[in-house]
């Protein structure tokens, strides 16, 4: 049983493309130690099984029973960022567009990325909250990107790819520091954003999330995204539905709707 643990762990590390450098970085383990769980001479705790899986956009009981590491491989190629602007249908199930996701991270990087807490919690709630609520006033996407429910609240599944495919190209450097007692991942940004990738209607739009959000804490915006329906609505390692942003409360919902008679 945990020399097939070790075998699927090895599958979807190649699978995704990351280095055991990486890997091991985000566990909190040196190289060495790491290698032994890939050899299956080491067993993983909990702990470091569930940080895996949320690496893997898996939820921890998926990541155990050792589910095709095919189904959720997640392909980077950038797609034409022309197409952001092609007029999109209500969809539940949202389609993504990674070369924009890496503008828009970019842009709020260039914006907030220096405030003292905006580390890589901070940066999944500003993202949730960037793509649910602009679903919730246009009824279109704007990244599109899809976000499971973990424990540490709504999860974008492409993200730990796409900030190593962003540090390979130059495009960010990862910065490891302390905020107050917490260890904090930072990500600064080494190139400014390709705007032409985002309309007007959709820059306005993320500013003001960012006005709205950006000060509060990983804590604080934790709190408020697992009170938002979306979460609510999913189970554990679940695809959270944009539809369910109309059926949102009044301290979510970010649209004004008109009664019918």
């Amino acid at each position: 049983m945990f020399n097939k643990i070790a075998q699927y762990i090895f599958r979807l590390r190649k699978d995704n493309n990351f280095s055991q450098d990486y890997l091991a970085g985000e566990i909190g383990m040196s190289r060495p130690t790491y290698i032994q769980i890939e050899k299956g001479a080491r067993e993983l705790t909990i702990s470091e099984a569930q940080k895996l899986a949320d690496i893997f956009g898996l939820a921890l009981a998926d990541f155990l029973a050792m589910d095709d590491p095919k189904k959720f491989k997640i392909n980077l190629s950038d797609k034409s960022l022309s197409k952001a602007k092609e007029p999109q249908t209500r969809i539940s199930i949202p389609q993504e567009q990674l070369a924009k996701f890496k503008e828009v991270l970019l842009y709020i990087l260039e914006k907030v990325g220096a405030k003292p807490n905006i580390g890589e919690t901070v940066l999944y709630k500003l993202l949730y909250f960037v793509d649910f609520d602009y679903y919730e006033k246009f009824e279109e996407q704007l990244i599109g990107a899809r976000y499971i429910k973990n424990h540490y609240g709504p999860t974008p599944v492409a993200f730990k790819k796409i900030i190593e495919s962003m540090k390979k190209s130059g495009d960010i450097e990862v910065v490891h520091s302390k905020y107050f007692q917490y260890e904090q991942k930072k990500y600064l940004p080494r190139r400014r954003p390709n705007l032409t990738a985002l309309s007007a209607q959709e820059i306005a739009h993320i500013d003001g999330v960012l006005n709205r959000l950006s000060d509060k804490t990983a804590a604080e915006l934790s709190d408020y995204s697992h009170k938002d329906i979306p979460y609510l609505a999913a189970e554990n390692g679940q695809v959270l539905s944009y539809e369910s942003v109309f059926y949102r409360d009044d301290e979510h919902s970010q649209k004004e709707y008109v009664d019918e008679l």
